[in-house]
């Protein structure tokens, strides 16, 4: 049964009350304030849902996520990285990123979820110091890029983008091998889909990841999020 949240409280029911089909709905209503946001991926919540459709939130089980030991280079694209002339930042250009990732998203799906209310959500938990980017650049144009919600010593990827060839890839394993040498311990894709799976991505069962997601922020990870440039 889907739980109906509450405008005047944050509480969310647990994750193992979520739905097996569709894998994860959880609750309904609520808003997108930051205490809320940061409330539910805490917890392993997170909203997705159309911009004419009520707030829904998820947790699915299993999770896809990136570990240390999975991430996948292919060697087109070792050899593209020595290659590449792109520049890789965090946290230079927020709204560049979440903006882009909206329109990529509108022109390429049905059933739009990054929509304005969405944007404006993220904004503020970047402001906060809860959501960041990671920017991809050529010759000082914004060309690629994603952008999540940091949790202890996870990132929980929200949407990517890219203008050029492998910059949306080459942001998530650049930032990836930087994040796990500072000591994240996961990088969570929410739903497998081919495109992860050839970078390494694996499922996760929900409870080991809450474990995971539970675990206190390592002083080296705060400190990662701390840097411009990659």
């Amino acid at each position: 049964m889907i739980a109906h949240l509450a405008s005047d409280s944050i509480w969310f029911p647990s994750p193992r009350f979520a739905l097996a089909d569709p894998n994860g709905l959880l609750a309904i209503g609520g808003d997108l304030a930051p205490a809320r946001l940061i409330a539910a991926y805490q917890q392993g919540i997170f909203p997705w849902f159309g911009e004419d459709d009520p707030l829904l939130w998820w947790s699915p089980d299993p999770r896809c996520v990136f570990s240390p030991n999975s991430l996948h280079v292919s060697r087109s694209m070792r050899r593209f990285i020595r290659s590449t002339n792109l520049q890789v930042t965090i946290n230079q250009d927020f709204a560049g990123v979440i903006q882009a990732c909206a329109e990529v998203h509108a022109q390429a799906e049905r059933g739009v979820w990054i929509h304005p209310e969405m944007i404006a959500a993220y904004q503020q938990l970047h402001q906060l110091g809860h959501a960041h980017a990671i920017e991809v650049w050529q010759q000082g144009q914004l060309v690629g890029g994603l952008y999540g919600v940091a949790v202890n010593n996870l990132f929980c990827a929200e949407s990517m983008f890219q203008r050029v060839t492998n910059a949306s890839k080459f942001a998530l394993l650049r930032f990836a091998q930087a994040f796990f040498a500072a000591g994240g311990s996961y990088i969570d894709a929410q739903i497998m889909n081919p495109h992860t799976a050839s970078l390494g991505a694996f499922e996760l069962a929900r409870a080991p990841y809450l474990t995971e997601l539970a675990q206190p922020q390592r002083a080296s990870v705060k400190q990662f999020w701390q840097q411009a440039q990659l």
